[in-house]
Order: structure tokens, then C-alpha cells, then sequence
């Protein structure tokens, strides 16, 4: 009893704050948030499950179709659902409708470079990913997010490619774990293990993304020392950086 309660008292050491936070952290505090939102968060799962296996059923020219155009927005708008449960609060439309555009934008060079070999892709990603948050947070035009999004993936471009590159290894390496223990022998079993197995991993790449804007936003040179960030693993944090890095002030 007197060892149960030792260890009990020995609380956890408080996560790192976004500038200083390593790869393997923002992993952790990803499937954090996951656990903290799992239904809204495996509800992100269902776009990208559904488009991954509609891709492997449909022959020819009409995969292609198919890919930039119903995937690539299924894959924004569990991006932007991500963000939504990053921020703990609930968008502008506006503000979402610009970002659903830059998603789409940024997501369809991604699915011809990740054709190619998925590391092209991820380096994609990790310099213009982040202005799909940048949209959503700080409000700004289409340009504008770009700009902000190409900016922040250059603050600590290698800590953005090797989170982005982590996410992806252990969100592909735990799918596949699972798509071989409930696969089938018929084509339907081994459709429906693969749609069950990115449904319930496909979110740790969103959620991941989401909370990388976090890491870069505090990695920017350009924001001030004293502008504050607000998301959800430290809630008690009060504001958020705008696109000059300023808090922008609460309506």
C-alpha cells in the first residue's frame, strides 16, 4: 500500500511548451488529444478511410478523378475538424471556407508526390501544410495564409519535416499492424480491415498536423517574445498569435 501510494504522488513532469516541444512529445500529446476527443476525433477517420479504400476499388482515369477531387477534400475537411479540436473552439465560416480552399490546394500536389514516394510529399506538406491552421486560427486571406503557412514551416523546418515524417511512420506502421490482424481472405474482408484500420489511425496524422502549427508558431522568429498561444494542451494559456505574431483580441 505504502509503495501504490508513492507512486501515486509522483506526479507526471508538465509537457513542454510548443517552442521547445520535441518530435516524439508532440506524438504524445497527439494521441493525449485524441484520447481526451475520441469520438470527435475518430469521426476525422471516416473522409480519409472511405476516399483511401474508394482509391483501391476504382480502376483507370476515374481514380485520378477521383483523387483530386472527392479525396482531396475529404482529406481537408478532416484537417480542418482537426484544427477545430486543437483550438478547442469553433471556427469562423469564413475563415473555414479559405482554409478548405488552401487544403485543397496544398492537398493535390501532395497525392501526386506521395505517388511518387512518400517522402516528397511530407516535405510538401511540412512547408505549406500549416497554412490550412493559419487560415483557421488567425483569420487571414487565402494569400495571406500561404505566406503564413510557408513562414512557419520554414521556423524549424527540420522539427516540422521530422514531426510530419514521424506522424506518418507510426500512423502507417500501427495500420498495417492492424489491417493484417483483421483482414480476410475474400476482397470485401480485406476492404472493410483496411477501412476499419485507417479509421481508427488516420486522425494521429490530422490531430498531429494541427498541433505542429502550435510548435511552428512559437518557433517564429517574427513573433513578439511576449505574444502568448492558447490550444488545447495548455488551455490555461491565454491568447493566440496572429499573423505578425500579435494576440488578437478577443471580440
Amino acid at each position: 500500500m505504502a509503495r501504490s501510494g508513492t507512486a501515486k504522488s509522483q506526479a507526471l513532469p508538465p509537457p513542454l511548451p510548443p517552442e521547445t516541444r520535441t518530435v516524439g512529445q508532440l506524438v504524445a500529446e497527439t494521441i493525449n488529444l485524441y484520447r481526451r476527443h475520441f469520438w470527435a476525433s475518430l469521426a476525422l477517420g471516416l473522409g480519409p478511410a472511405a476516399g483511401a479504400v474508394g482509391l483501391t476499388l476504382i480502376p483507370g482515369l476515374s481514380k485520378l478523378v477521383f483523387g483530386i477531387t472527392a479525396f482531396a477534400l475529404l482529406m481537408t475537411a478532416s484537417y480542418l475538424g482537426a484544427v477545430a479540436l486543437a483550438t478547442a473552439e469553433a471556427p469562423a465560416r469564413s475563415s473555414l471556407l479559405i482554409g478548405a480552399a488552401i487544403g485543397y490546394f496544398v492537398f493535390v500536389p501532395a497525392l501526386f508526390l506521395y505517388s511518387l514516394f512518400i517522402l516528397p510529399a511530407v516535405l510538401w506538406l511540412a512547408l505549406f501544410g500549416l497554412s490550412v491552421p493559419a487560415a483557421v486560427i488567425e483569420r487571414v486571406g487565402f494569400r495571406e495564409a500561404l505566406q503564413r503557412g510557408y513562414r512557419l514551416g520554414r521556423a524549424d523546418y527540420v522539427h516540422a519535416a521530422g514531426s510530419l515524417a514521424t506522424l506518418v511512420i507510426v500512423a502507417f506502421l500501427t495500420a498495417t499492424v492492424l489491417f493484417f490482424l483483421l483482414r480476410g481472405a475474400s476482397q470485401l474482408e480485406r476492404s472493410v480491415a483496411a477501412f476499419l484500420s485507417l479509421l481508427v489511425i488516420s486522425p494521429i496524422l490530422f490531430l498531429g498536423a494541427a498541433l505542429l502549427y502550435f510548435d511552428q508558431a512559437a518557433r517564429d522568429p517574427t513573433r513578439r517574445s511576449d505574444a502568448d498561444l492558447h490550444h488545447a494542451v495548455h488551455p490555461d494559456r491565454a491568447g493566440r498569435a496572429d499573423a505578425e505574431g500579435e494576440p488578437r483580441p478577443s471580440a
